[in-house]
């Protein structure tokens, strides 16, 4: 990692694309106090403010290190997408040229890089629908209502993005392929930026996962979680973040800590798999540094 901070250019802003735990936001932090950057977020759970913690944001002391931008923003309850962030990153560029942008979310870097469809937003009777089924009959039951075109192209590991294009196609009547179809141009062409794709062993990346995850528990995550608890929704986006719904469980009387905590590792690892296939098939074509 130090060779790669030595070498990159002083004049363009830096996208760190990785999975969690992968180490990409202390990297993010040591560029921006080498080359005087403001870290910007680009991870979906991070911009929840009711997890500091569970999400894994910088610290305090961290964010007093170097200007931190779009972490832990979102209220409860309140919606944030993925054209959301490319606005609010947009504004960030036209008034500083260089952040170092860093985050696991790979939708985010690519509308950022390749461009994002203006499709309408999902009306909250079409979205609460979709909350209904989806914890009815399972993600299952919402893609095999897609159309061909948006099936054969979605991540179908990840239920949050078959709901997403299901309501898209409820609320408009066009698929979200057709949608994409007609994306216009990006704001940070990646020819633009100084990329960069971690892409750690996955032995080596589990125990960093379970370690960070008892640093969780001891650091507030279960607090955290209780405080949440009196807004619980189940299915919202907000309580998507890893290991939420298993400690909430906990704090119910429905499982043992011990229970929560190997839950919450299972999917931790589950998710961090999903980043890395997702990472490999849509940025294979940025630069990669191999950890360890």
């Amino acid at each position: 990692m130090q060779d790669w901070l030595e070498r990159v250019p002083a004049d363009r802003p830096v996208l760190i694309a990785g999975p969690t735990a992968s180490g990409k936001s202390a990297l993010a932090l040591a560029l921006a106090r080498r080359q005087a950057r403001t870290v910007v977020n680009a991870d979906a759970l991070q911009v929840h403010a009711a997890w500091r913690v569970l999400s894994a944001r910088p610290t305090e002391a961290e964010e007093a290190e170097a200007p931190h931008l779009l972490y832990g923003h979102v209220p409860i309850g309140a919606d944030w997408s993925v054209g959301h962030w490319l606005r609010a990153v947009a504004a960030i560029l036209a008034r500083d040229p260089r952040p170092v942008i860093v985050g696991g979310t790979g939708l985010y870097f690519t509308a950022l890089t390749e461009g994002l469809a203006e499709i309408p937003p999902t009306p909250p009777e079409v979205r609460a629908e979709g909350d209904a089924i989806r914890l009815r009959a399972g993600a299952g039951a919402l893609l095999a209502a897609l159309d061909p075109q948006t099936r054969a192209r979605i991540d179908v590991q990840n239920p949050a993005r078959i709901q997403r294009a299901w309501e898209v196609l409820q609320a408009t009547g066009r698929g979200l392929a057709a949608w994409q179809a007609e994306t216009g141009p990006p704001v940070l062409p990646l020819a633009a930026a100084h990329a960069l794709v971690l892409r750690p062993d996955p032995a080596w990346l589990g125990a960093r996962i379970d370690a960070r995850l008892d640093r969780m528990v001891a650091g507030g995550a279960l607090a955290e979680v209780a405080a949440a608890l009196p807004r619980w929704q189940e299915g919202a986006p907000w309580t998507r973040a890893i290991g939420a719904a298993e400690f909430a469980a906990h704090l119910r009387g429905e499982n043992t800590l011990a229970e929560a905590l190997e839950a919450a590792r299972i999917a931790t690892r589950q998710y961090a798999k999903r980043q890395r296939t997702w990472m490999r098939n849509r940025l294979g074509h940025w630069p990669v540094l191999d950890l360890p």
